[in-house]
């Protein structure tokens, strides 16, 4: 048992197979139908996000975890005498973030460090990696921490949305673009900037055509990337990831090409057949 304790939320998106393997503690956020909530990849797993959404017609509302819940998440390892570093959703799309600080003060001063990745998804996995082989590398978490600042700045994370249909139900888009991108098969591209999701660009035709260019806008940023981890991430698109996976092992020195399926949170604002490649540049000197 190591002196560090590391937790993320449940939008990290990390497969879970690490999560066991490395001892990294989830602290799920809420995804409520109606008058049910669940808990995000406890009680709902992605496949039942979908079937209440074809159900209903709308989609769910979702909700950070409460300041109490992280107490009651952070509180045995602190009576163990361990440091907790818990790298959350970013601050700019949640009061995840806020709600964690909240808890830190019910604990000794500098016993629980909060940090906030700025990112999403798998975004959020790549630093949790980043953290946990360091202190594997015997890195105190002041270490830790400042490698975080230092890697942050440095995710790249950029998604395919496959359909309009989930940001117009989620009133990111009116019925007027979502009809006229369905019949132009327009397919938006997300990336995750200063925080935020951010409209990069549009791809109109084919589902090929928009995969060639999330793989082609990855390959262009070979020169820049750490060769450590790379995450394609998705959900239910399980052939794609594959595909996208052999094609980055045979363009790219990364150690490894991981794929991890995004959690019903990251699924209830995209859609399925979402997909993105993310990945971290290697830190300036």
């Amino acid at each position: 048992m190591g002196t560090i304790k590391f937790f993320a939320d449940s939008t990290c998106d990390l497969p879970p197979e690490w999560i066991e393997k490395y001892d990294i503690g989830i602290v799920p956020l809420y995804v409520t139908f109606g008058d049910a909530t669940y808990r995000d990849g406890v009680d709902l797993q992605v496949p039942e996000l979908y079937d209440q959404v074809a159900a209903t017609g709308r989609l769910p509302k979702t909700a950070a975890p409460s300041p109490a819940d992280f107490i009651a998440a952070f509180s045995p390892y602190v009576a163990e005498g361990r440091s907790i570093i818990y790298i959350s959703l970013s601050s700019e799309l949640s009061s995840t973030y806020q709600n964690a600080l909240i808890a830190a003060e019910e604990f000794p001063v500098g016993q629980v460090h909060v940090f906030d990745s700025l990112n999403l998804s798998s975004g959020i996995g790549l630093q949790v990696m980043k953290a946990v082989r360091a202190a594997e590398d015997g890195k105190s978490a002041a270490d830790i921490l400042a490698l975080l600042e230092a890697v942050r700045s440095q995710v790249e994370t950029e998604f395919v949305i496959d359909s309009l249909d989930y940001l117009y139900k989620g009133g990111r888009c009116s019925g007027m673009q979502n009809l006229v991108g369905s019949l132009l098969r327009i397919r938006p591209v997300i990336k995750v900037i200063d925080g935020k999701m951010t409209p990069a660009y549009k791809v109109r035709g084919s589902r090929e055509k928009a995969m060639d260019q999330l793989l082609q806008n990855a390959l262009a940023r070979i020169p820049e990337m750490d060769n450590d981890l790379i995450f394609i991430t998705h959900s239910l698109a399980d052939e794609d990831a594959v595909q996208l996976k052999a094609a980055l092992a045979v363009a790219t020195q990364a150690r490894e090409i991981a794929i991890s399926n995004a959690g019903c949170v990251i699924s209830s604002h995209c859609g399925a057949k979402t997909i993105g490649i993310l990945f971290t540049k290697s830190i300036p000197q």
